[in-house]
């Protein structure tokens, strides 16, 4: 099954999300800002985008400038800052099966699902 990985706040994931509805296609959706990914989830995720983690990051930010920008973190680090600060999680992120893009170009998101 289809997955989206949605923030209701952001354009480019409300328009993914009603793509997706006009699709018609079987999909759920994944607001993860209310139930934040856990580590494993995120390494998981990254692994169908086939992203480093920092690739993931929404490194604009104010908690990433804030908190992240310019310190030296590993991999892990990284994840986890996503995990206590889901709004990093650049989005949205549709999942198919067992690959993943992100959903901001709906040209790329059609053949994708």
């Amino acid at each position: 099954m289809i997955q989206i990985y949605h923030n209701q706040r952001c354009g480019k994931s409300r328009n993914c999300l009603l793509f997706l509805e006009e699709s018609k296609k079987e999909f759920e959706i994944i607001n993860y800002l209310n139930t934040p990914p856990t580590a494993s989830e995120l390494t998981e995720l990254l692994k169908k985008l086939k992203f480093s983690p920092i690739e993931l990051v929404r490194q604009k930010e104010k908690i990433w400038i804030e908190n992240y920008k310019g310190k030296t973190l590993t991999d892990n680090q990284i994840i986890q800052a996503m995990v206590q600060n889901p709004i990093l999680i650049e989005r949205p992120i549709v999942v198919k099966d067992d690959q993943a893009i992100i959903g901001r170009d709906l040209d790329l998101v059609n053949p994708f699902i």
